[in-house]
């Protein structure tokens, strides 16, 4: 492929204007100055009335793609045959062929034939591999506090099991409640000692 600027193309920003003829037919591609390349085309130039209109890129798989099959001089929604691989697809009444989620089976050479005006020439269609991405792993959020605004929270140490709480909370039910006995023996004692010493002073 020659540089545009050579008078081989009229350059218009990024891209290539040429007028193409029988000869320019070939594989196609831009590059730029720091190395990387661009995926490369079939140009097919015909000087035939029949024409193929078809993806020039690598179409994804999944995606739809339409085929118009048209003449130069009549209209265009005349009816067709496509042709995969010089395999007959379908004949279409108006001319094109939609293929619905493409495969990379799908990939391969092109045609159509208008009776009365003859077939068109082969286009290459080249499916790839639809690139998907992996979201990014979601972090699990710290719990967040459920606790009324005002109150304490108590964290316990991970070391306690339930086993040793019920435990400990039976222990000091029983320390409480005897608490409770000692208090009431003493207050009990001294009700029954105040009585016996005004009895002996008076």
């Amino acid at each position: 492929m020659s540089l545009c600027g050579d008078g081989w193309g009229e350059a218009v920003g990024s891209s290539c204007d040429i007028n193409v003829y029988p000869w320019d037919n070939g594989v196609y591609w831009c590059e730029s100055r720091e190395g990387p390349i661009s995926n490369m085309v079939n140009l097919t130039v015909t000087g035939g009335s029949v024409i193929l209109q078809s993806p020039v890129l690598p179409v994804m798989e999944g995606d739809d793609v339409t085929l118009l099959c048209k003449t130069k001089t009549t209209p265009s929604n005349l009816p067709a045959a496509f042709y995969k691989d010089g395999s007959l697809i379908r004949k279409q009444p108006t001319g094109h062929m939609t293929i619905q989620h493409v495969s990379r089976s799908d990939e391969g050479l092109y045609k159509c034939d208008i009776s009365g005006h003859g077939e068109s020439p082969s286009s290459w269609i080249t499916v790839t591999d639809k690139h998907t991405t992996t979201p990014p792993p979601t972090s699990t959020p710290p719990p967040t506090s459920t606790s009324p605004p005002g109150s304490t929270s108590i964290t316990l140490p991970p070391s306690l099991s339930p086993p040793v709480l019920s435990v400990l909370s039976c222990v000091g039910s029983v320390c409480v409640v005897a608490l409770l006995v000692l208090l009431v023996l003493m207050v009990r004692r001294c009700v029954h000692r105040k009585p016996e010493g005004e009895t002996q002073m008076s």
